[in-house]
């Protein structure tokens, strides 16, 4: 992907198409919230039947939110990056270990506290175990070369979500509204740090590859010479 002028435009193009439609719903969604932060018509329509149908059996909702603790996503993250460093490619191992850690930080200190939604003892939007969740399978699908490995983990990481979805809901940790906005800000935010590492990645192979050229050149020049 790095360093290709068709991917430059065409996926650069997806890029900057997901970073405006993630941020334009983790920011705008707050707007829908009342006054106390409390649930919405949306939080209510999606968690009644969460609640109905699985309230007599807490359990189940304890082992949905697995696939969101960080003692999963962290070996999945160093996994990706290794499989990356194997491969020979440096820059994307930097990359996906870099990349969803900073969004999880940037959720932390940014977005938390401009959105202000207090739940329990906590800021609850956007969650933070969804962008975690999320930020480590969009730079693992951005980075990745394979369509069929693409494929595969989008797949894995929509049951994830909807599963550790469902068991944040259920346990009370956060509203379906707070899980929405986190995974539209992990997308918006992980496209966007991958989009800056990309032109930064290319533009560093290009200072590694310019100081060759004039030598280059002169050894054909004086081919011939004495």
């Amino acid at each position: 992907m790095f360093g290709l002028r068709q991917d430059l435009s065409v996926g650069g193009a997806y890029q900057l198409g997901g970073i405006a439609l993630g941020g334009a719903v983790a920011g705008l969604l707050p707007a829908t919230f009342p006054p106390d932060g409390g649930p919405t018509a949306l939080d209510r329509t999606l968690a009644t039947p969460i609640h109905s149908a699985l309230d007599t059996r807490p359990g189940i909702y304890q082992a949905l939110v697995i696939p969101s603790n960080g003692y999963i996503l962290l070996p999945l993250l160093l996994l990706a990056g290794a499989w990356f460093a194997y491969r020979g490619d440096r820059w994307r191992a930097a990359i996906m270990v870099i990349v969803p850690e900073l969004a999880v930080g940037i959720n932390a200190v940014l977005w938390k506290p401009l959105c202000d939604r207090h739940l329990h003892d906590y800021l609850a939007y956007p969650s933070g175990h969804t962008v975690h969740l999320v930020a480590v399978a969009t730079a693992f699908i951005v980075l990745v070369d394979s369509v069929r490995a693409r494929v595969i983990a989008l797949v894995v990481a929509v049951l994830a979500l909807f599963a550790a979805a469902v068991g944040m809901v259920g346990l009370g940790y956060h509203l379906p509204t707070d899980i929405i906005g986190g995974a539209a800000a992990a997308i918006a935010m992980v496209l966007a740090l991958c989009w800056a590492a990309q032109r930064l990645t290319s533009r560093a192979r290009r200072h590694r590859a310019s100081p060759a050229e004039p030598n280059s050149a002169q050894s054909v020049a004086r081919p011939g010479g004495p």
